[in-house]
């Protein structure tokens, strides 16, 4: 940009074109829809059903927690479609490494850091398994997840009803009592349970190694032009098994924590998250065709879905219009952004 002075200072011409490359950088941010869009949800329900409970701390607790638990899958979700890459396993992923766990803990008498590595290998190899189908053999990612998610799912069933002759493992806690690695997963911070500070934690550390490090620009590479990328020596399905890997061992992760809330595991428990954590993503401003996204976008989309999730029992409207809300959220989440990046992108200036 050419920049004209006169005595000294910027041409009404030029403090235009700066005004309108900063709405430019504005408008092309992935965060903007998810961050608009919560600020909207919050002030419908806080108008609606702020009188009912809405806006106590126990309402905001009870959306908060449930915006952890989509979110913190949510964050490497948000990386691999950034790569270009899906993962429908995910959401059945939470039961099993939750299974695996819990039965280490309470039949095996494991301490939970043993029971955490045996739950964590599980993630690891599957993801892998998963990871290497798809970048090896070339089959679409959607097509490989769908039937591990399948597999996956009677697998957890089956083994836990033929170990347990159950689908459900209680008193978890009281097996870890005097554990030292429990309040890491199992306590509360201010009168909110951890997994809230888990959740912000790993979106920041997301936001940091996608803005700050090489290996965020090898993500960006990787789903923006994989062509490209392999030619600039990206090593573009180290990148993608990485980024399987962490997501799966995300859901063992909410599998730990969600156990430690409620005291108790079940076979078939995260069953939907995944679409739960791509719909986060989504509104957070990540493009399924991959090159676009942002954690920080994800946090604010997690956070929306937790308030709508919640805010419908505070209000006299029916839940059952629950998944319709987000559906529409959803949908214009992905028209906003579309439009918005088209018009922000179109070449010439404004003044």
């Amino acid at each position: 940009m050419t920049v004209e002075r006169e005595a000294g200072s910027l041409s009404p011409a030029s403090g235009g074109t700066r005004r309108w490359t900063i709405l430019q950088q504005l408008l092309l941010s992935p965060e903007l829809t998810a961050v608009a869009g919560t600020i909207a949800v919050f002030a419908f329900f806080a108008i609606n059903a702020g009188h009912s409970g809405f806006l106590t701390f126990a309402g905001t607790r009870n959306y908060l927690e449930v915006a952890a638990e989509i979110g913190i899958i949510a964050v490497p979700v948000t990386l691999l479609l950034i790569a270009g890459e899906f993962d429908l396993s995910v959401g059945v992923m939470v039961g099993a490494t939750g299974v695996v766990i819990a039965y280490c803990v309470t039949s095996l008498g494991w301490p939970l850091w043993a029971s955490l590595v045996a739950g964590l290998c599980l993630a690891a190899l599957i993801a892998t398994i998963n990871a290497l189908v798809v970048v090896w053999m070339g089959i679409p990612s959607f097509l490989v997840t769908l039937a591990s998610m399948f597999i996956i799912k009677g697998a957890t069933l089956a083994g836990t009803m033929l170990a347990l002759q159950t689908t459900q493992i209680f008193q978890i806690k009281e097996a870890l009592a005097g554990d030292w690695l429990l309040p890491l997963f199992g306590s509360s911070v201010w009168g909110l349970n951890v997994s809230i500070a888990w959740w912000v934690g790993l979106s920041v550390l997301a936001a940091y190694v996608l803005g700050n490090t090489r290996f965020g620009n090898w993500i960006y590479a990787s789903g923006g032009d994989r062509e490209a990328a392999l030619k600039m020596g990206v090593p573009v399905n180290a990148v993608k098994i990485t980024l399987y890997i962490a997501t799966s061992m995300s859901a063992a992760l909410v599998a730990t924590l969600s156990m430690m809330l409620v005291n108790q595991m079940e076979a078939g428990q995260g069953e939907g998250k995944e679409f739960e954590a791509v719909t986060a993503a989504v509104i957070g401003g990540a493009a399924i065709g991959g090159g676009f996204g942002s954690p920080i976008g994800t946090l604010f989309g997690a956070l929306m879905f937790g308030m709508v999730s919640q805010g419908f029992f505070y209000t006299s409207i029916d839940d059952n219009w629950f998944y319709a809300f987000v559906g529409a959220i959803l949908l214009a989440a992905v028209a906003i952004n579309k439009y918005v990046r088209q018009a922000a992108s179109r070449p010439g200036r404004r003044s």
